[in-house]
């Protein structure tokens, strides 16, 4: 489900009361820990968090008019889905939030290659994606990104 609302607020407005509480306290949680560089934005109609065209002038690969994409945040039919490009491109991070994942909560780890869903927002570790969050800067991430696209960006 694309919104296609053009900024956080509307978006958040357009979901459905029981969602809004949810989105609204990991978009907290997000805000908090969020290093510096990164900006809050909306794209792919969803709630976005990207390295801006000033620090990053290059952009993302498959659309280089795009700033480069980070994390987003996004109220799906049947769950509220949190994507974050850093354990799909980590290795380290991604044994990290898997295997922090079952102290914070009892249900299965529900995850894609980035996508980690939330079907009962009961469900959600807002601490431990707080941490999450935080443990990769804007350098780092255009670090990792650059190193495990590069075959993409050069061709």
């Amino acid at each position: 489900m694309q919104s296609a609302a053009t900024t956080v607020t509307q978006y958040i407005a357009e979901l459905p009361p029981e969602r809004q509480e949810s989105i609204n306290k990991l978009r907290n949680h997000i805000l908090k820990n969020l290093p510096k560089g990164f900006t809050e934005t909306m794209t792919y109609g969803m709630i976005g968090y990207v390295v801006p065209h000033s620090i990053y002038p290059a952009g993302y690969h498959c659309d280089p008019k795009l700033p480069l994409p980070f994390m987003s945040l996004a109220s799906q039919k049947n769950a509220i889905s949190f994507y974050h490009m850093g354990i799909y491109a980590d290795a380290d991070l991604m044994n990290w939030f898997t295997t922090e994942y079952p102290k914070h909560v009892q249900s299965k780890l529900d995850m894609g290659k980035s996508c980690i869903r939330f079907k009962k927002p009961e469900h959600i570790p807002y601490t431990l994606l707080g941490e999450l969050v935080a443990k990769m800067s804007v350098k780092e991430w255009i670090a990792c990104y650059e190193t495990n696209f590069k075959r993409t960006l050069t061709k």
